[in-house]
């Protein structure tokens, strides 16, 4: 209705009236949005996209950054105990960027006060007393000290990793941050359910650490995950088992090959070695340097990650492929463990374009599926 207004026709008191009233506009439509985000997430809808976690769905399908919409996330699931605030954004008392900052301490209990207050603050000093009041809770810790211990042991016939830690706390919150670093960037994968996915997110960010360190030692010897495969277990119909007795799935194996370094030991029926695999599959520092700079981070569409973002052999290395620019991508760890554990692919063209297809072979395009025609919009919206 706004579009066809001509600003020419306007004295200055007009026009400002007309951006309150779009203004209006779009702080209710900010309200409906971040209750249909929350519907999104109770609903897990975004689950089968390619995305990692709803904000990298929102990211790659609206180009915001992942940071702006995991606030949004917070607000849309916050709203709903903060009626008084959601009051406030709906009428334009208060834009979005200052609710979702007041979403991240204000109380049912607290909601009135705040809106008064933060009317006449800036963003900034909103945002400053949300980090201050967030940080407060976060740094409540215990101080029982206990004896440091490690251990670990295999389990299930080798199918299965124990791990086991105590040490006193001050030593436990160094160990916590350094997980919680690359927790929210090591996401779930399509199969996990809702109760497991916090504690397997911390185990996949275990295993990055510990897959990057590995990958960076200088001594190649003594740093090769050394595996036992059988010429079924190459061809993908039986399970490898490394030099510890773990049992490693061909999947499995095969990612294992582009994330450590690994050497696999070829045997027969005797279980005598008949051949040694490659151990050296990582790109040289000056291709990984030429990789970065081409590719800028991961290149599913639209996620950019540079987090753990790794070198990917198009043609798996595990399969002969060369380990060269043309073969080469980056790839963060989520999107890695689509390709090698859940069925996707991804080739590159002879004009050096990027097509990727799900598991049932079904092209992937990033970003929203276009409306062809105004009277679809149109049609669209007055279903809405």
């Amino acid at each position: 209705m706004y579009g066809s207004i001509e600003s020419a026709d306007l004295d200055d008191d007009g026009l400002i009236r007309v951006v309150d009233a779009l203004n209006r506009h779009i702080s209710a439509a900010h309200v409906a949005l971040l209750r249909v985000i929350a519907e999104v997430d109770r609903r897990r809808a975004w689950h089968d996209s390619g995305a990692r976690d709803l904000a990298h769905w929102l990211s790659i399908r609206y180009g915001m950054s992942w940071w702006k919409a995991d606030r949004w996330i917070k607000a849309a699931a916050a709203l709903d105990s903060l009626p008084a605030i959601a009051d406030a954004l709906e009428t334009g008392v208060l834009g979005i960027d200052k609710v979702v900052e007041l979403c991240r301490f204000a109380t049912a209990e607290t909601e009135d006060e705040l809106i008064g207050w933060a009317s006449d603050s800036t963003c900034a000093t909103i945002r400053r007393r949300a980090d201050l009041e967030v940080r407060a809770a976060l740094n409540e810790t215990t101080e029982f000290e206990r004896d440091r211990s490690l251990r670990y042991w295999y389990e299930d016939g080798g199918r299965r990793f124990g791990l086991e830690a105590r040490m006193p706390s001050a030593q436990g919150a160094i160990v916590a941050k350094a997980l919680e670093r690359v927790v929210d960037q090591i996401p779930a994968m399509p199969s996990y359910t809702d109760g497991v996915v916090i504690e397997a997110r911390r185990a996949d960010a275990l295993l990055a650490l510990c897959s990057q360190r590995i990958a960076g030692d200088a001594d190649a010897d003594r740093a090769t995950v050394v595996v036992h495969a059988s010429l079924e277990a190459l061809s993908g119909r039986r399970n490898a088992e490394t030099e510890h007795g773990a049992v490693m799935p061909p999947e499995a194996l095969q990612r294992l090959a582009c994330d450590a370094r690994i050497q696999v030991v070829a045997e027969n029926e005797a279980n005598d070695a008949i051949a040694l695999g490659r151990t050296k599959r990582e790109p040289s520092a000056s291709m990984m340097r030429q990789l970065r700079h081409r590719d800028r981070g991961c290149r599913f569409p639209g996620c950019g990650s540079t987090a753990f973002a790794n070198a990917h052999h198009i043609v798996w290395w595990s399969r002969g492929g060369a380990t060269d620019l043309d073969n080469l991508l980056l790839i963060c760890g989520f999107h890695h463990r689509l390709v090698h554990e859940h069925g996707w692919t991804v080739q590159r063209s002879h004009d050096g374009r990027l097509r990727w297809f799900r598991a049932d072979g079904s092209r992937y395009r990033g970003g929203p599926e276009h409306l062809a025609t105004r009277a679809d919009h149109d049609a669209f919206l007055d279903t809405g």
